[in-house]
């Protein structure tokens, strides 16, 4: 069975080997790159048993330097369905396959992703690399949760299956390594039951932090939670929110959800977005969302997806990008560590309206995986030099209350920032050195954390 799903515009152009201009979904940094685009193994290895650096790159998806290098292995070509036990719901597939895809094949016949992120054009093979999280943490953890079983090719183009069970310490530095263990051939991953293309939403006004943070926890119970915070407001409404909770439908309608979608057709002057302009969304969107409060039933797209809606949303922040920040704080923190946050966040000025606050489960014991049990916030930035001086204190804030930052966002943390809020780091180097993959893949990123 094969994926025959190609969304016009939405992967990227693939050519021949060439000196590319490329950068992540932030646009920021922007490098130039030999790019080698792959569909067999025999092809990928015999780029990764070369001299030098290289690092896995799929639809480019990941916000900051994680996937970029003067060398690129571009996977998405590699996107083909291998097999397909209806019974357990696992799907066998080749990592450069989108979860676009995926759903396109798979949710007509009642089957959804187990866990998704609040994008679905990102391969599997990314999907694993960043131990991606979605809406239902508190529930059902990463996505390497739903991984059975990979393939890894690593530096001297061996091939290893690995699992929770089998190459253990392999699929634990797999899953959130960021692509610096090898590239991922294929994977097994399992999908979930459902009876709809529908969700059953709740939306619910949280007029302060507090009343956000008790919202979350009356409705733990909640297969999918996620709230947009106002960034902007301050005093008595600091933390001002919409809560944002659902469950599938069970209406037995499985066609394909309506896809509406706009585009950002030029990149605006950086000057579109600013305090005012911000401001003036924050107030609209709350009004609106407070409005229609209560149940309804949506599609799933708009639910999980809002933003794919907007093609080449990237673009609203202006020529010199923008950047995600996202950090965790464990959950005895949270309130406190928020509350500092979004503080300084609010006299900054420079909160962007695409601002977002979830509840995480128990973390794994994946090495590098990014969730620990606490809340999460994750906000973009258009690139400017006071952002950086900004970030910095906020890092700060996030170490003193036990947290740390997402890799598959970052773009500008410090090493040492990293290794205090990563304990598996030391693990994860010696399983680099013991099989060789330290010379050979390699990012920025890896690069300036010292990984």
């Amino acid at each position: 069975m094969h994926s025959h799903a190609n969304p016009a515009g939405l992967k990227q152009s693939i050519q021949p080997k060439t000196r590319h201009v490329l950068s992540g979904w932030g646009r920021y940094p922007v490098i130039h790159a030999d790019i080698d685009d792959v569909e067999t193994v025999s092809r990928i290895a015999g780029l990764v048993t070369r001299p030098g650096h290289a690092i896995a790159h799929g639809n480019g998806r990941s916000y900051g330097d994680s996937a970029l290098q003067s060398h690129i292995i571009r996977t998405i070509r590699l996107n083909k369905i291998l097999g397909f036990e209806p019974d357990s719901g696992v799907v066998t597939c080749e990592s450069g396959i989108l979860l676009s895809e995926l759903i396109d094949v798979f949710l007509p016949r009642g089957y959804f992703l187990t866990i998704t992120p609040g994008t679905r054009w990102i391969t599997v093979g990314g999907a694993i690399a960043s131990d991606v999280h979605g809406k239902n943490h508190h529930v059902s953890g990463c996505f390497s949760q739903c991984v059975i079983h990979m393939d890894v090719m690593l530096a001297d183009g061996s091939i290893i299956r690995c699992s929770q069970d089998t190459n253990r310490d392999l699929f634990l530095a797999t899953c959130g390594g960021m692509g610096l263990t090898g590239v991922i051939l294929q994977a097994a991953i399992r999908l979930r039951r459902v009876n709809s293309s529908r969700m059953i939403q709740r939306i619910i006004p949280c007029h302060d932090l507090d009343t956000v943070f008790a919202g979350f926890e009356d409705e733990r119970q909640a297969s999918y939670s996620v709230a947009w915070i106002d960034c902007l407001a301050g005093g008595a409404s600091l933390g001002r929110s919409i809560l944002l909770t659902g469950e599938h439908a069970d209406d037995g309608q499985l066609a394909m959800p309506p896809d509406r979608t706009l585009s950002v057709p030029i990149t605006p002057p950086g000057f579109f977005l600013n305090q005012t302009s911000v401001k003036l969304f924050n107030r609209f969107y709350y009004s609106r969302q407070k409005a229609n409060s209560g149940e309804s039933i949506v599609s799933l797209y708009p639910f999980f997806y809002p933003l794919d809606s907007i093609a080449n949303w990237n673009r609203m922040y202006g020529r010199s990008g923008f950047t995600q920040y996202q950090c965790v704080i464990p959950k005895s923190n949270g309130p406190a560590a928020m509350q500092s946050i979004l503080t300084r966040i609010a006299a900054s000025g420079m909160a962007s309206f695409l601002a977002v606050l979830k509840l995480f489960g128990p973390q794994n014991d994946n090495y590098l995986s990014f969730p620990l049990e606490g809340y999460t916030l994750a906000l973009d930035f258009k690139i400017q030099k006071p952002v950086f001086a900004l970030l910095d204190e906020l890092d700060k804030m996030v170490l003193e209350h036990g947290g740390r930052l997402y890799l598959a966002k970052d773009v500008r943390m410090a090493a040492s920032m990293f290794a205090a809020g990563y304990p598996g780091l030391p693990a994860f180097r010696r399983l680099r050195d013991d099989h060789g993959l330290s010379s050979r893949f390699c990012s920025r990123q890896s690069i300036r954390l010292g990984i």
